[in-house]
């Protein structure tokens, strides 16, 4: 069974990250949530990015705000898709400065990155990763996409 890990800069991240947790969970898909500062816990960023892998993760979900390099620094240890989330943190520029931490990777070191405290939009991506191997998997994304087509068409309906 695949496992998805989610990891955040600090406990102040955890509202947003709550929507990655969610939406796993209602695929069914396990999640081990962790707090792995960068900057306040580095020998703990090594070793959770060095060994991730041999713990049963398919793909690491990151979350951070401010100068944001937890996603980056994860995903330079690791070898399993790294999925950033840009946090708007009290300490952040509207929130510009983690989405372009997380977003302007060097070559070579991907992250895959989504919206600013797009924490849902992570896991649905975690998920789809995990569904290209798992029929399992993707036979519940391939529901959750066409709830979310039945749910437009039925808000259509309602305006008429």
């Amino acid at each position: 069974m695949s496992k998805v890990g989610i990891i955040m800069g600090s406990k102040s991240d955890l509202p947003v990250m709550q929507e990655a947790i969610d939406i796993l969970k209602d695929f069914k898909i396990e999640v081990e949530v962790d707090i792995v500062s960068a900057h306040r816990t580095p020998e703990k960023l090594f070793d959770y990015g060095k060994y991730a892998h041999t713990r049963g993760f398919s793909v690491i979900i990151a979350g951070a705000g401010g100068a944001a390099h937890l996603p980056g620094m994860i995903a330079s240890l690791s070898p399993l898709p790294v999925i950033g989330v840009p946090v708007k943190s009290s300490n952040s520029i509207d929130g510009w400065d983690s989405i372009l931490s997380i977003l302007q990777m060097p070559g070579g070191v991907p992250v895959a990155t989504v919206a600013l405290n797009g924490a849902k939009n992570a896991g649905i991506l975690a998920a789809q990763i995990i569904g290209s191997s798992d029929a399992a998997v993707l036979d519940k994304i391939i529901a959750y996409k066409e709830a979310l087509k039945a749910k437009v068409i039925e808000s259509a309906k309602d305006l008429k």
